[in-house]
């Protein structure tokens, strides 16, 4: 797959009043372009766009107008709002003042994978709160600003949470099935452990571990969790921080060039996951060993 990138979304970023503070442009992430930034009163008309747009209102209240003629709505949005706009259908829409959002935009497949490869019509919303919704776009949001490559797992197990909300919350006439309670056979999960051994250092997409274990993306993470008690990102973080424990106990090789070798994305970010995790700092477990 290619990444989404601004040529993906409806338009409003492109708006002479929008000042973006922060993107995921160029970071590879396949299912989901995420923006930041100030927006400035407009009112405009946008073609359909083919992925499914959600905006937290992160400042408010502000009046929004959407639609023309007797489908026009309007409606006053506080702080942690959301407004949904499905993929494939046009937009006419009226900000009234000065707005600070997270902009969402899902690709299509996201949404189907999570309704079981069925497709999804999610409805039109202005100004619902969804707090579920709110704390995983805000999640994405700290992950974006704080990027490291290592956390592409995490960032596609955040895009399949999001979009399973938004059937299951916001999709029209969906009656979505119980969560999986089986977990991963034995071969599968050796098989997924095998592939993350390999990759450690690598940033890896969850598409690819689910292909290992011949399962859509969310059945897999529901899956692994169910056999794990753990995220494959948790997972995965694990494993780095072993083989690291390990290489800085039995070698000398140089901090930096451990932390690239499993999978941190400089020296100061293995120092900052061992210290959260482990209570010590990489030179401390050295001297240690």
């Amino acid at each position: 797959m290619t990444e989404l990138g601004l040529a993906d979304t409806v338009g409003m970023l492109r708006q002479p009043g929008v000042r973006t503070r922060h993107s995921s442009s160029g970071l590879g992430w396949e299912r989901l372009y995420l923006s930041a930034q100030v927006e400035q009163p407009y009112r405009a008309a946008f073609d359909p766009a083919l992925t499914h747009l959600v905006i937290l209102h992160l400042s408010g209240p502000v009046t929004v107008r959407r639609g023309k003629g007797a489908d026009r709505r309007s409606g006053t949005i506080p702080a942690g709002g959301l407004f949904l706009q499905p993929a494939g259908r046009s937009l006419a829409v009226e900000l009234g003042g000065r707005l600070e959002t997270i902009h969402a935009y899902l690709a299509d497949d996201a949404l189907r994978e999570a309704n079981g490869g069925r497709p999804v019509e999610l409805t039109e919303e202005l100004g619902a709160s969804d707090p579920l919704a709110e704390q995983l776009m805000l999640a994405l949001d700290g992950t974006l600003r704080s990027w490291e490559p290592s956390a592409r797992t995490y960032v596609d197990q955040l895009t399949g949470m999001l979009a399973a909300q938004l059937v299951r919350r916001h999709g029209v006439g969906v009656s979505t099935p119980p969560p999986a309670r089986c977990g991963l056979s034995d071969r599968q999960l050796a098989a997924v452990r095998e592939l993350m051994e390999q990759r450690l250092a690598e940033p890896l997409p969850i598409a690819d571990l689910a292909a290992s274990a011949s399962l859509s993306s969310s059945q897999f993470t529901r899956r692994f969790r169910a056999s794990t008690g753990r995220s494959p990102h948790q997972f995965l973080l694990g494993l780095r921080m072993e083989a690291a424990c390990r290489m800085l106990r039995t070698g000398s090789t140089p901090i930096a060039e451990v932390a690239a070798a499993c999978g941190f994305s400089h020296q100061e970010h293995l120092t900052r996951v061992m210290r959260a995790r482990l209570g010590t700092t990489p030179a401390a477990l050295r001297r240690s060993g």
